[in-house]
């Protein structure tokens, strides 16, 4: 097993939620727990339907499915990385749930299935992963049968509320350079996390023949009280296994004293304040 599949089932389980408050931990699971139930509603799932939960990871989604369906349908679980396949694998065996669950290593633009074979294809926070978003979605349709559905969630990280947007400038040096890095960062082509919208998404889906559906946006906020060690988390937090936490997007830009420099101003600048997190969100339904 490589390192990056080990990570990956680690960051999923762990750093994903490290720099969090309990309480804000909960309100989060509580949301993931909601935009599954929120995709299941929109999947108008039928007995019979083969269904495909793309970038698995620990379950969330299929198990979902499973639950409120048990074996009146086919469920697939599909993950690039077969840690993740392990776990889902090993939390199955502990269910005494009728079902028919199949597991599937396979990258999602590269889906080893046939043409027109799936009925229902589902996706959470997948694609945010993904550099080359149209090849992903080519092969999404490909395995949709005629009349198929397409189903997903994806934050829209573009839309994030920016580090600089938190302080006042006169109290952070070189202000103007780091809202600029940041601007940057987060405006970066070849960066999964914020290389699409919602209108980009849309051309994608039309651009592989979707024909038809709706992409519905939403703003999620946050609100909380933040101390020095929330703060340090968020530069040392990393999105994802392969991505480099903002402190290390920052020493691309900045030497690590300068960088290190602008983290404690930042820290004195919000320790002990509440601040207002925002994102946009976006569901997909999508009808071959």
């Amino acid at each position: 097993m490589s390192n990056i599949c080990k990570n990956w089932t680690d960051w999923l389980n762990k750093t994903r939620f490290s720099y969090m408050t309990e309480v804000q931990r909960a309100q989060t699971l509580n949301w993931l727990i909601s935009v599954k139930d929120t995709l299941i509603e929109k999947g108008d799932i039928k007995a019979g339907d083969k269904i495909i939960d793309i970038g698995c990871g620990t379950g969330l989604m299929g198990f979902g499915i499973l639950e409120k369906f048990q074996d009146n349908v086919e469920i697939i679980m599909s993950d690039k990385f077969e840690d993740c396949l392990v776990e889902c694998e090993n939390f199955l065996k502990t269910l005494n749930t009728p079902n028919k669950i199949t597991f599937l290593q396979s990258d999602c633009a590269d889906i080893k299935l046939p043409d027109n074979y799936i009925d229902k294809a589902f996706m959470r926070s997948v694609l945010v992963h993904i550099v080359d978003k149209q090849s992903a979605i080519n092969d999404i349709y490909r395995i949709l049968k005629s009349g198929g559905l397409f189903i997903a969630f994806e934050p829209i990280i573009a839309s994030n509320t920016r580090y600089w947007e938190l302080v006042e400038p006169n109290l952070i040096e070189d202000y103007e350079k780091f809202k600029q890095a940041e601007n940057d960062f987060m405006s970066n082509p070849n960066n999964s996390l914020v290389n699409f919208d919602q209108n980009s998404l849309a051309q994608n889906l039309e651009t592989a023949g979707f024909n038809d559906g709706t992409l519905d946006v939403n703003t999620v906020e946050s609100n909380y009280l933040v101390d020095e060690n929330t703060i340090i988390k968020w530069f040392a937090g990393k999105p994802s296994p392969d991505q480099m936490s903002v402190k290390e997007r920052f020493l691309t830009y900045f030497d690590e004293k300068k960088v290190d420099k602008y983290i404690s101003q930042y820290v004195k600048a919000l320790e002990g304040s509440e601040v207002s997190i925002k994102t946009n969100t976006l569901f997909i339904k999508a009808i071959k």
